[in-house]
């Protein structure tokens, strides 16, 4: 039989991110919650992710990688 009265109470929240999207989910939190990244907005979620090329290594790999399958 469980314990009663040991676990936290789990209630509807309102999370708003910087970008407009509002969704509801469950939480020990009081009050509301405001986020600057949401999953509706982040580059790796959307696909419009970029990839930081630092020194041309990226370049460097495709050139060394269509040397090994030619």
């Amino acid at each position: 039989m469980p314990k009663q009265g040991i676990h936290p109470n789990y209630t509807d929240m309102n999370v708003k991110c910087a970008c407009g999207n509002v969704f509801v989910t469950r939480s020990t939190h009081k009050g509301d919650l405001t986020v600057e990244v949401c999953s509706n907005c982040h580059p790796f979620y959307t696909g419009k992710q970029k990839l930081m090329d630092t020194a041309g290594r990226i370049e460097r790999f495709r050139r060394k990688f269509e040397k090994a399958t030619k």
